[in-house]
Protein backbone atom coordinates (compact mmCIF):
# COMPACT_ATOMS: atom_id res chain seq x y z
CA UNK A 1 0.00 0.00 0.00
CA UNK A 2 1.70 3.67 -1.17
CA UNK A 3 1.04 5.67 1.51
CA UNK A 4 1.71 9.52 0.89
CA UNK A 5 2.11 12.57 3.75
CA UNK A 6 1.96 16.06 2.67
CA UNK A 7 4.00 18.32 4.57
CA UNK A 8 7.11 17.27 6.92
CA UNK A 9 6.48 18.60 10.69
CA UNK A 10 4.66 17.81 13.33
CA UNK A 11 1.79 15.36 12.49
CA UNK A 12 3.17 14.79 9.46
CA UNK A 13 6.52 12.80 10.00
CA UNK A 14 4.71 11.48 13.33
CA UNK A 15 2.08 9.80 11.09
CA UNK A 16 5.31 8.59 8.93
CA UNK A 17 7.13 7.02 11.37
CA UNK A 18 4.20 5.54 13.25
CA UNK A 19 2.75 3.80 10.09
CA UNK A 20 6.71 2.23 9.12
CA UNK A 21 6.53 1.23 13.08
CA UNK A 22 3.59 -0.49 12.25
CA UNK A 23 4.14 -2.34 9.04
CA UNK A 24 7.65 -1.90 7.80
CA UNK A 25 6.61 -3.02 4.95
CA UNK A 26 4.35 -0.40 3.94
CA UNK A 27 5.65 2.00 1.15
CA UNK A 28 5.68 5.59 2.54
CA UNK A 29 6.39 9.06 0.89
CA UNK A 30 6.36 12.19 2.87
CA UNK A 31 6.56 15.85 0.57
CA UNK A 32 7.56 18.47 2.42
CA UNK A 33 7.56 22.18 0.88
CA UNK A 34 10.95 23.32 2.66
CA UNK A 35 14.00 21.87 3.71
CA UNK A 36 13.22 21.61 7.40
CA UNK A 37 11.42 18.57 9.13
CA UNK A 38 10.67 17.50 12.88
CA UNK A 39 11.50 20.55 15.16
CA UNK A 40 10.16 22.24 17.55
CA UNK A 41 8.20 25.22 16.48
CA UNK A 42 6.87 26.37 20.31
CA UNK A 43 10.98 26.68 21.37
CA UNK A 44 12.00 29.59 18.73
CA UNK A 45 10.93 32.59 20.65
CA UNK A 46 13.53 30.92 23.52
CA UNK A 47 16.06 30.15 20.88
CA UNK A 48 15.79 33.69 19.36
CA UNK A 49 16.48 35.20 23.01
CA UNK A 50 19.93 33.62 22.95
CA UNK A 51 22.01 35.26 20.22
CA UNK A 52 24.83 32.38 20.59
CA UNK A 53 22.65 29.29 20.31
CA UNK A 54 21.89 27.81 16.67
CA UNK A 55 18.74 27.81 15.49
CA UNK A 56 18.79 24.08 14.35
CA UNK A 57 19.72 22.73 17.86
CA UNK A 58 15.72 22.83 17.63
CA UNK A 59 15.68 20.29 14.64
CA UNK A 60 14.59 17.13 16.72
CA UNK A 61 15.29 14.45 13.82
CA UNK A 62 17.42 14.98 11.26
CA UNK A 63 15.82 14.02 7.66
CA UNK A 64 18.29 12.00 6.95
CA UNK A 65 17.44 9.70 10.19
CA UNK A 66 14.14 9.55 8.81
CA UNK A 67 15.29 8.34 5.22
CA UNK A 68 18.06 6.14 6.33
CA UNK A 69 17.26 4.47 9.59
CA UNK A 70 13.34 4.19 9.55
CA UNK A 71 12.99 3.43 5.76
CA UNK A 72 10.56 7.14 4.73
CA UNK A 73 10.86 8.29 0.92
CA UNK A 74 10.69 11.97 2.47
CA UNK A 75 11.37 14.39 0.04
CA UNK A 76 12.36 17.79 0.98
CA UNK A 77 11.92 20.95 -1.61
CA UNK A 78 8.87 19.35 -2.53
CA UNK A 79 5.83 21.95 -2.83
CA UNK A 80 2.29 20.16 -3.60
CA UNK A 81 0.15 22.04 -5.87
CA UNK A 82 -2.96 20.16 -6.24
CA UNK A 83 -4.90 16.96 -5.04
CA UNK A 84 -6.96 14.95 -7.88
CA UNK A 85 -8.92 11.97 -5.28
CA UNK A 86 -10.18 10.75 -8.40
CA UNK A 87 -7.29 9.42 -9.85
CA UNK A 88 -5.49 9.73 -6.17
CA UNK A 89 -2.19 11.96 -7.23
CA UNK A 90 -0.92 15.07 -6.09
CA UNK A 91 1.02 17.10 -8.80
CA UNK A 92 3.28 20.01 -7.69
CA UNK A 93 6.35 21.62 -7.90
CA UNK A 94 10.37 20.89 -6.41
CA UNK A 95 12.39 24.16 -5.40
CA UNK A 96 14.74 23.15 -8.62
CA UNK A 97 11.71 24.18 -11.02
CA UNK A 98 10.74 20.15 -12.00
CA UNK A 99 7.48 19.17 -12.09
CA UNK A 100 6.31 15.83 -10.14
CA UNK A 101 3.01 13.82 -9.60
CA UNK A 102 2.70 10.74 -7.39
CA UNK A 103 0.09 8.68 -6.98
CA UNK A 104 -1.35 6.82 -3.19
CA UNK A 105 -3.63 4.50 -1.98
CA UNK A 106 -4.06 7.07 1.07
CA UNK A 107 -3.32 10.28 1.50
CA UNK A 108 -2.62 12.39 4.78
CA UNK A 109 -2.65 15.92 4.28
CA UNK A 110 -0.39 17.50 7.09
CA UNK A 111 0.26 21.14 5.92
CA UNK A 112 -0.17 23.20 9.13
CA UNK A 113 -0.88 26.47 9.28
CA UNK A 114 0.64 29.63 8.46
CA UNK A 115 0.59 33.30 9.93
CA UNK A 116 -1.92 35.82 9.27
CA UNK A 117 -0.30 38.78 7.38
CA UNK A 118 -2.83 41.86 6.66
CA UNK A 119 -3.32 42.66 2.98
CA UNK A 120 -2.01 46.04 3.82
CA UNK A 121 0.64 48.84 2.41
CA UNK A 122 4.02 47.48 3.15
CA UNK A 123 3.56 44.30 5.20
CA UNK A 124 5.74 42.99 2.05
CA UNK A 125 8.86 45.22 3.07
CA UNK A 126 11.94 43.61 4.23
CA UNK A 127 12.36 43.72 7.94
CA UNK A 128 8.55 42.70 8.54
CA UNK A 129 8.37 39.30 9.37
CA UNK A 130 5.64 36.60 11.23
CA UNK A 131 7.11 33.57 12.76
CA UNK A 132 5.58 30.13 12.46
CA UNK A 133 8.35 27.53 10.15
CA UNK A 134 12.05 27.12 11.08
CA UNK A 135 13.07 29.47 8.43
CA UNK A 136 10.90 32.10 10.03
CA UNK A 137 12.99 31.68 13.03
CA UNK A 138 16.07 31.60 11.05
CA UNK A 139 14.96 35.21 9.46
CA UNK A 140 14.27 37.05 12.11
CA UNK A 141 17.59 35.90 14.21
CA UNK A 142 20.03 36.99 11.42
CA UNK A 143 17.90 40.21 10.83
CA UNK A 144 18.49 40.85 14.51
CA UNK A 145 22.34 40.29 14.26
CA UNK A 146 22.79 42.10 11.14
CA UNK A 147 20.84 44.71 10.94
CA UNK A 148 21.46 45.85 14.59
CA UNK A 149 18.32 45.77 15.47
CA UNK A 150 17.72 47.88 18.63
CA UNK A 151 13.80 48.35 18.42
CA UNK A 152 10.91 46.00 17.10
CA UNK A 153 7.03 47.10 16.88
CA UNK A 154 4.88 43.93 17.33
CA UNK A 155 1.89 43.55 15.54
CA UNK A 156 -0.87 41.62 17.70
CA UNK A 157 -0.74 40.86 21.49
CA UNK A 158 -1.40 36.71 21.43
CA UNK A 159 0.67 33.94 22.61
CA UNK A 160 3.38 34.79 19.98
CA UNK A 161 3.64 38.32 20.46
CA UNK A 162 3.97 37.88 23.86
CA UNK A 163 6.69 34.99 24.03
CA UNK A 164 8.57 37.34 21.14
CA UNK A 165 8.35 40.11 23.57
CA UNK A 166 10.03 38.29 26.17
CA UNK A 167 12.82 37.11 23.81
CA UNK A 168 13.25 40.51 22.85
CA UNK A 169 13.83 42.12 25.89
CA UNK A 170 15.99 39.60 27.12
CA UNK A 171 18.20 40.89 24.22
CA UNK A 172 17.90 44.25 25.56
CA UNK A 173 15.87 45.15 22.07
CA UNK A 174 12.92 47.49 23.12
CA UNK A 175 9.16 46.69 22.10
CA UNK A 176 6.50 48.39 21.57
CA UNK A 177 3.24 46.32 20.71
CA UNK A 178 -0.24 47.02 19.22
CA UNK A 179 -3.57 45.75 18.46
CA UNK A 180 -6.80 47.00 17.13
CA UNK A 181 -9.20 45.66 20.12
CA UNK A 182 -9.54 48.01 23.28
CA UNK A 183 -9.21 44.27 25.36
CA UNK A 184 -5.84 43.01 26.10
CA UNK A 185 -6.44 39.31 26.17
CA UNK A 186 -10.27 38.79 25.60
CA UNK A 187 -10.44 35.54 26.26
CA UNK A 188 -8.77 35.86 29.94
CA UNK A 189 -10.66 37.08 32.93
CA UNK A 190 -10.24 40.84 33.62
CA UNK A 191 -8.31 40.21 36.66
CA UNK A 192 -6.22 37.49 35.29
CA UNK A 193 -5.09 39.55 32.03
CA UNK A 194 -4.41 43.07 34.36
CA UNK A 195 -1.79 40.99 35.83
CA UNK A 196 -0.39 40.11 32.91
CA UNK A 197 -0.84 43.31 31.52
CA UNK A 198 1.35 44.85 34.58
CA UNK A 199 4.10 41.66 34.02
CA UNK A 200 4.51 42.96 31.10
CA UNK A 201 5.17 46.78 31.36
CA UNK A 202 6.97 46.07 34.17
CA UNK A 203 9.55 44.54 31.77
CA UNK A 204 9.21 47.93 30.15
CA UNK A 205 7.19 47.03 26.43
CA UNK A 206 5.00 49.50 25.78
CA UNK A 207 1.57 48.42 25.00
CA UNK A 208 -0.98 50.41 22.23
CA UNK A 209 -4.49 48.90 22.60
CA UNK A 210 -7.28 50.09 20.20
CA UNK A 211 -5.12 51.25 17.18
CA UNK A 212 -5.91 50.16 13.77
CA UNK A 213 -2.66 49.35 11.64
CA UNK A 214 -3.27 50.91 8.04
CA UNK A 215 -0.07 50.44 6.46
CA UNK A 216 3.87 50.15 6.95
CA UNK A 217 6.67 52.56 5.61
CA UNK A 218 9.96 52.51 4.92
CA UNK A 219 11.67 55.52 6.46
CA UNK A 220 15.58 55.26 6.26
CA UNK A 221 16.73 52.08 7.98
CA UNK A 222 13.71 52.60 10.15
CA UNK A 223 10.41 50.87 9.89
CA UNK A 224 7.35 52.96 10.75
CA UNK A 225 4.05 51.32 11.58
CA UNK A 226 1.02 54.05 10.87
CA UNK A 227 -2.07 53.72 12.84
CA UNK A 228 -5.38 56.18 11.95
CA UNK A 229 -3.93 57.89 15.50
CA UNK A 230 -0.74 56.53 16.08
CA UNK A 231 2.88 56.19 14.43
CA UNK A 232 5.47 54.02 15.79
CA UNK A 233 8.72 53.41 14.65
CA UNK A 234 10.96 50.19 14.36
CA UNK A 235 13.86 48.83 13.14
CA UNK A 236 11.53 45.04 11.98
CA UNK A 237 8.09 44.53 12.67
CA UNK A 238 7.10 41.47 13.72
CA UNK A 239 3.90 40.45 13.14
CA UNK A 240 1.70 37.96 15.22
CA UNK A 241 -1.61 37.87 15.01
CA UNK A 242 -2.55 34.89 14.64
CA UNK A 243 -2.50 31.73 12.29
CA UNK A 244 -4.77 29.97 9.70
CA UNK A 245 -5.14 26.63 8.68
CA UNK A 246 -3.32 25.78 4.77
CA UNK A 247 -6.86 24.03 4.06
CA UNK A 248 -6.62 25.56 0.35
CA UNK A 249 -4.99 22.46 -1.30
CA UNK A 250 -8.14 20.25 0.35
CA UNK A 251 -10.72 22.91 -0.64
CA UNK A 252 -9.48 23.02 -4.19
CA UNK A 253 -10.05 19.50 -4.04
CA UNK A 254 -13.37 19.38 -3.12
CA UNK A 255 -12.95 18.05 0.64
CA UNK A 256 -15.38 19.44 2.75
CA UNK A 257 -13.75 22.37 4.93
CA UNK A 258 -15.16 23.18 8.69
CA UNK A 259 -14.50 25.15 11.83
CA UNK A 260 -12.42 28.31 10.80
CA UNK A 261 -11.88 26.74 7.35
CA UNK A 262 -9.67 23.77 8.97
CA UNK A 263 -10.20 20.80 7.29
CA UNK A 264 -13.33 18.74 8.29
CA UNK A 265 -11.91 15.20 9.68
CA UNK A 266 -14.25 12.86 11.75
CA UNK A 267 -12.70 10.70 15.17
CA UNK A 268 -10.52 8.63 13.01
CA UNK A 269 -9.03 11.69 10.79
CA UNK A 270 -10.61 10.73 7.84
CA UNK A 271 -11.95 13.74 5.74
CA UNK A 272 -15.05 13.23 3.32
CA UNK A 273 -13.07 11.45 1.25
CA UNK A 274 -12.37 7.82 2.15
CA UNK A 275 -8.84 7.43 1.15
CA UNK A 276 -7.76 10.93 2.11
CA UNK A 277 -6.76 12.13 6.34
CA UNK A 278 -6.15 14.95 7.16
CA UNK A 279 -3.84 15.91 10.82
CA UNK A 280 -1.98 18.76 12.97
CA UNK A 281 -3.37 22.32 12.28
CA UNK A 282 -5.15 22.17 8.68
CA UNK A 283 -7.25 20.30 10.49
CA UNK A 284 -10.54 20.50 12.79
CA UNK A 285 -11.40 18.97 16.15
CA UNK A 286 -14.25 18.05 18.47
CA UNK A 287 -14.10 19.62 21.81
CA UNK A 288 -14.33 17.42 24.70
CA UNK A 289 -16.65 19.67 26.62
CA UNK A 290 -19.27 21.02 24.08
CA UNK A 291 -18.55 17.87 21.71
CA UNK A 292 -18.87 20.21 18.79
CA UNK A 293 -16.45 20.61 16.17
CA UNK A 294 -13.63 23.57 17.04
CA UNK A 295 -10.11 24.87 15.19
CA UNK A 296 -7.52 24.81 18.66
CA UNK A 297 -4.19 24.19 16.75
CA UNK A 298 -1.46 23.31 19.29
CA UNK A 299 1.50 20.69 19.35
CA UNK A 300 0.14 17.99 21.30
CA UNK A 301 -3.21 17.67 18.91
CA UNK A 302 -0.99 17.33 16.04
CA UNK A 303 1.75 14.62 17.11
CA UNK A 304 -1.34 12.82 18.65
CA UNK A 305 -3.38 13.03 15.55
CA UNK A 306 -0.27 11.53 13.46
CA UNK A 307 -0.16 8.53 15.00
CA UNK A 308 -4.05 7.73 14.89
CA UNK A 309 -4.09 8.85 11.33
CA UNK A 310 -1.33 6.33 11.08
CA UNK A 311 -3.46 3.42 13.34
CA UNK A 312 -5.75 4.01 11.29
CA UNK A 313 -4.73 4.03 7.71
CA UNK A 314 -2.40 0.89 9.19
CA UNK A 315 -5.85 -0.61 9.62
CA UNK A 316 -5.94 -0.16 13.36
CA UNK A 317 -9.25 1.27 14.07
CA UNK A 318 -8.83 4.29 16.74
CA UNK A 319 -10.90 7.46 17.46
CA UNK A 320 -9.80 10.33 19.34
CA UNK A 321 -11.98 12.11 21.77
CA UNK A 322 -10.66 15.47 21.04
CA UNK A 323 -9.38 19.06 22.64
CA UNK A 324 -10.25 20.66 25.80
CA UNK A 325 -8.17 23.39 24.59
CA UNK A 326 -5.59 23.15 27.31
CA UNK A 327 -2.64 25.59 26.73
CA UNK A 328 0.30 26.88 28.89
CA UNK A 329 2.87 29.66 27.78
CA UNK A 330 5.06 31.95 30.02
CA UNK A 331 5.18 35.63 29.80
CA UNK A 332 8.21 36.99 31.95
CA UNK A 333 8.47 35.97 35.26
CA UNK A 334 4.60 35.06 34.84
CA UNK A 335 2.81 31.13 33.53
CA UNK A 336 -0.36 31.92 31.90
CA UNK A 337 -2.75 28.64 31.32
CA UNK A 338 -5.86 27.47 30.59
CA UNK A 339 -8.65 24.48 29.68
CA UNK A 340 -12.05 23.95 28.56
CA UNK A 341 -14.61 27.43 27.89
CA UNK A 342 -14.31 30.52 29.13
CA UNK A 343 -17.59 32.06 30.37
CA UNK A 344 -18.80 33.85 26.96
CA UNK A 345 -17.50 30.14 25.12
CA UNK A 346 -19.41 28.71 27.38
CA UNK A 347 -23.41 30.82 26.88
CA UNK A 348 -22.66 30.34 23.17
CA UNK A 349 -22.62 26.24 23.78
CA UNK A 350 -25.57 26.56 25.60
CA UNK A 351 -24.73 26.04 28.72
CA UNK A 352 -25.88 28.76 32.23
CA UNK A 353 -22.10 29.27 33.30
CA UNK A 354 -21.03 30.88 36.35
CA UNK A 355 -18.02 31.63 37.66
CA UNK A 356 -15.88 32.05 40.44
CA UNK A 357 -12.31 34.48 40.54
CA UNK A 358 -9.95 33.45 43.37
CA UNK A 359 -6.35 34.91 44.51
CA UNK A 360 -4.27 32.63 47.19
CA UNK A 361 -0.79 31.33 47.44
CA UNK A 362 1.46 29.32 45.60
CA UNK A 363 2.77 27.77 48.60
CA UNK A 364 1.37 26.76 52.23
CA UNK A 365 1.06 29.52 54.87
CA UNK A 366 4.52 30.77 56.24
CA UNK A 367 6.34 28.66 53.71
CA UNK A 368 9.05 30.93 53.00
CA UNK A 369 8.73 32.41 48.18
CA UNK A 370 5.27 32.43 48.49
CA UNK A 371 3.63 34.43 45.59
CA UNK A 372 0.49 34.78 44.36
CA UNK A 373 -2.12 32.76 42.56
CA UNK A 374 -5.16 34.03 40.49
CA UNK A 375 -7.46 30.84 39.36
CA UNK A 376 -11.14 31.50 37.16
CA UNK A 377 -13.23 28.52 37.50
CA UNK A 378 -16.36 28.29 35.45
CA UNK A 379 -18.89 25.72 36.21
CA UNK A 380 -22.95 24.75 34.82
CA UNK A 381 -26.07 25.42 36.98
CA UNK A 382 -27.70 23.32 35.18
CA UNK A 383 -25.93 19.91 35.49
CA UNK A 384 -22.60 20.99 37.93
CA UNK A 385 -20.36 20.48 34.98
CA UNK A 386 -17.16 21.68 35.43
CA UNK A 387 -16.62 23.58 32.06
CA UNK A 388 -13.10 25.53 32.04
CA UNK A 389 -10.64 26.80 34.23
CA UNK A 390 -7.65 29.66 34.01
CA UNK A 391 -4.84 30.31 35.75
CA UNK A 392 -2.01 33.22 36.36
CA UNK A 393 0.88 33.05 38.53
CA UNK A 394 4.49 32.87 39.08
CA UNK A 395 4.76 29.49 40.10
CA UNK A 396 2.81 26.83 40.26
CA UNK A 397 0.42 27.21 37.47
CA UNK A 398 2.18 25.14 34.41
CA UNK A 399 1.63 21.57 35.82
CA UNK A 400 -1.57 22.47 37.72
CA UNK A 401 -3.77 22.96 34.93
CA UNK A 402 -3.29 19.72 34.16
CA UNK A 403 -5.64 18.33 36.80
CA UNK A 404 -8.78 20.43 35.77
CA UNK A 405 -8.05 19.45 32.14
CA UNK A 406 -8.14 15.73 33.00
CA UNK A 407 -11.50 16.57 34.87
CA UNK A 408 -12.75 18.06 31.17
CA UNK A 409 -11.58 15.23 29.93
CA UNK A 410 -13.88 13.16 31.86
CA UNK A 411 -16.68 15.28 31.90
CA UNK A 412 -16.27 15.77 35.83
CA UNK A 413 -18.59 17.62 37.75
CA UNK A 414 -17.84 20.61 40.00
CA UNK A 415 -18.44 18.63 43.21
CA UNK A 416 -16.66 15.71 42.15
CA UNK A 417 -13.51 17.83 41.79
CA UNK A 418 -13.68 19.06 44.48
CA UNK A 419 -13.05 15.53 46.28
CA UNK A 420 -10.06 14.90 44.09
CA UNK A 421 -7.07 14.20 46.17
CA UNK A 422 -5.05 16.22 45.22
CA UNK A 423 -0.90 16.34 46.62
CA UNK A 424 -0.12 18.47 48.83
CA UNK A 425 3.19 19.66 50.69
CA UNK A 426 4.01 23.18 51.39
CA UNK A 427 6.77 24.00 48.96
CA UNK A 428 4.74 23.17 46.37
CA UNK A 429 1.07 24.82 47.40
CA UNK A 430 -1.46 25.27 50.53
CA UNK A 431 -3.36 22.40 51.75
CA UNK A 432 -6.26 23.18 49.45
CA UNK A 433 -4.93 23.40 46.07
CA UNK A 434 -5.84 26.59 44.27
CA UNK A 435 -8.39 24.62 42.00
CA UNK A 436 -10.21 22.96 44.79
CA UNK A 437 -10.35 26.04 46.69
CA UNK A 438 -11.87 27.86 43.41
CA UNK A 439 -13.96 24.36 43.36
CA UNK A 440 -15.40 25.11 47.12
CA UNK A 441 -16.08 28.99 46.08
CA UNK A 442 -17.95 27.88 42.39
CA UNK A 443 -20.03 25.28 44.64
CA UNK A 444 -22.00 28.51 46.28
CA UNK A 445 -22.87 29.72 43.25
CA UNK A 446 -24.35 26.93 40.63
Amino acid sequence: MKILVIGGDAAGMSAASRAKRNNPDLDVTVLEKTMDVSYSACGMPYNISDPIRDIDDLVVRQADVFRDKQGINLLTGHCVESIDPSNRTVAGMSLEGKAFQFSYDKLLIATGGSPIVPDLEGFDLSGVMALKSLDDGRKIKTYITTHNVRKVVIIGMGYIALEMCEALRSRSIDVEMVKPGPVFLPWMEEELSDAVRKEVESHQAKMHLGHQVQKIEALGKSLNVICSDLTLEGDMVLVAVGITPNSELAGHAGLDLGVEKAIAVDRRLTTSDENIYAAGDCADAYHVVTGTKTWIPLALRANRAGWAAADNISGKAVELPGVAGTAVFKVFDLEVARTGLTMDAAEKSGFEPAKVVIKTRSRAHAHPGASVIHVQMVGDKKTGRLLGVQMVGKEGVAHRINAPAVALHNQMTVAAYGQADLAYAPPFGPTWDPTLTAANQLLKRI
